[in-house]
């Protein structure tokens, strides 16, 4: 392409492609080209070399993924969207809630009390996970009802919290548990598992433990009995802790472990976007829950684990891998922010700047998903990457890219970017904006996004690539955002939010979702030539451009 000609483009899409000649000395320009007329100059840069690597591409997005319990494992839909999302996201480990809760009927007593022990569902689930190449990431929860000390539950499916009447019995079940899964799948296969004791414990919801104690004394018990029962099988089984809301349990658990010879091989935590600390939070929502705030600062999931990851190094002097087995823009099941276009660039923005941590794990693949009872609605605000009917999300779409950049990353001028090469001497580039769309936490997400929320020009960016080989490529850009790889928006608009959608308007809805090259082009690239790209951003908006070596 020359660059002294515009290629036809549609209209408000992209301003500028183009390959630029180096001067006549042979040095290559690395100026701002000339632009289009009566337009100002770019606010946005992505630039990159071709032989400028930064090294292999992080994929601990790709480590694991959160599931609601593993009782809805048992359905097909939850099956098929798992293996979809196997498929083309890469999904290694599945997380998920209820392993001991009493639908799953591991854990009950004869007549006489004495343990009982049935794996059969678990068998179902797990043998279907490990068929298509996903790895348990077992949550070691909740509490047996003949085995727990009290009655408090949480969800609409009432699993226990409570501690076990007798640790003694409760360690039975884990070593039984972990046994049978031993002669089942093999010592090879479990020692790639992990197990992780209870779920966020620092919650009395999660956590009740009675007066008698505190809720850390009472977890800690619970971990020494729970982790020696797992040791037990095998000491190279992988067991940790304490997959808290929050970060206050986890010196604790490391000074107990170290005190009391206790393994604890890899430490887990949790953190959402939203905003604890709004004085409007108490207010009730359209649809019976508490509005959620998002945080004034963006970043602030990706700040928090960076700034936990250095005090368990620096403080604790503990060098153990750091999942996060639970993560998203917010902790309400029913919030909207999830189904919005906003949710892509949002986990872009903190997977781009976590991949120090050996897993950040989204809560979760589907909103197949009823902590709060069964999905109200098409669309309702739940975590998942696809709506109960299987539609994908707008956040599908920027882990589907995710996936499709190539495997060595170069090195960026732009810090919410990608650019990668893969072996073929392809190019992909990633990059978005990410503007708070709610004034600053100002305005609850439940009063901005279950609306229609169209998204406010952004202003001019410009890719640059240099170095490239030459040759002719196949150029196309793809793109996430208002209307663009966005189901919900056309749910919301053409749709009428409506409850109740036909098998018709769930195919017209996925369809809507697929992402398509917005623009594609033939180009050719001569020696010492430069590639450029313009493009208007809205915001929020996320851009994939592809440069596809054609033979």
């Amino acid at each position: 392409m020359s660059s002294n000609k515009k290629t036809p483009v549609p209209k408000n899409a992209m301003k500028n492609a183009s390959s630029s000649a180096g001067n006549a000395a042979g040095k290559k320009k690395v100026t701002v080209p000339e632009l289009w007329p009566g337009e100002t100059a770019p606010e946005r840069f992505i630039e990159a070399d071709f032989k400028t690597e930064k090294g292999a591409r992080s994929d601990v997005w790709r480590d694991c993924v959160g599931a609601g319990r593993i009782g809805e494992g048992l359905r097909d839909t939850w099956r098929k969207q798992l293996a979809k999302c196997k498929k083309e996201l890469g999904f290694r480990y599945l997380r998920a809630h209820g392993l001991f809760h009493d639908e799953m009927r591991v854990y009950s007593e004869d007549k006489a009390g004495n343990p009982v022990y049935n794996f059969m569902y678990i068998d179902d689930v797990f043998d279907f996970l490990l068929s298509i190449g996903v790895k348990p990431f077992v949550e070691l929860s909740f509490m047996p009802e003949k085995l727990a000390s009290g009655k408090t539950t949480i969800f609409w499916w009432k699993a226990n919290v409570t501690p076990p009447k007798k640790h003694e019995r409760w360690a039975d079940l884990v070593r039984a548990t972990v046994l049978h899964w031993t002669e089942r799948y093999g010592e090879a296969e479990v020692k790639t598992w992990r197990f992780e004791v209870w779920n966020e414990p620092d919650l009395d919801v999660f956590w009740d433990p009675g007066k008698k104690t505190t809720m850390l004394d009472a977890y800690l018990e619970l971990y020494k009995h729970t982790a020696r029962a797992v040791k037990s099988v095998n000491r190279a089984y992988p067991v940790g802790g304490p997959s808290g809301a929050g970060l206050d349990f986890i010196a604790p658990l490391v000074k107990y472990c170290r005190k009391n010879r206790l393994p604890l091989d890899f430490i887990s935590f949790h953190q959402y976007g939203f905003d604890p600390e709004n004085p409007a939070l108490p207010k009730i929502d359209r649809f019976g829950g508490n509005y959620i705030y998002l945080m004034k600062n963006l970043r602030h999931v990706a700040d928090c684990f960076n700034k936990k990851l250095d005090d368990i190094r620096t403080n604790l002097r503990c060098d153990v891998p750091v999942y996060i087995t639970e993560w998203h823009a917010s902790p309400s099941p029913v919030d909207p922010v999830h189904d919005s276009y906003f949710a892509a660039p949002f986990i872009l923005e903190q997977l781009r700047n976590t991949e120090k941590m050996a897993c950040m794990s989204l809560w979760t693949f589907t909103d197949i998903f009823e902590e709060c009872g069964p999905a109200p609605r098409p669309f309702h605000g739940g975590f998942g990457l696809m709506t109960f009917q299987s539609i994908p999300k707008a956040a599908y779409r920027a882990y589907q890219l995710l996936a499709a950049l190539g495997p060595t990353e170069l090195v960026s001028s732009d810090a919410s970017s990608y650019v990668c090469k893969d072996a073929q001497g392809g190019v992909q580039a990633l990059f978005w904006d990410l503007s708070h769309p709610t004034q600053g936490g100002k305005i609850s997400n439940q009063d901005t996004f279950f609306d229609p929320h169209p998204a406010k020009d952004k202003g001019h960016a410009l890719f640059r690539l240099t170095g490239m080989k030459p040759g002719e490529y196949d150029l196309r850009v793809t793109r996430i955002g208002y209307r663009a790889g966005d189901a919900y928006s056309a749910w919301l608009e053409e749709d009428g939010a409506k409850t109740d959608i036909s098998r018709e308007e769930i195919a017209r809805l996925t369809r809507i979702s697929r992402l398509r090259p917005m623009y594609r082009a033939r180009i050719a690239v001569m020696k010492g030539e430069e590639f450029q790209l313009g493009l208007d951003m809205k915001q929020n908006d996320v851009f994939f451009v592809e440069l596809v070596p054609l033979k």
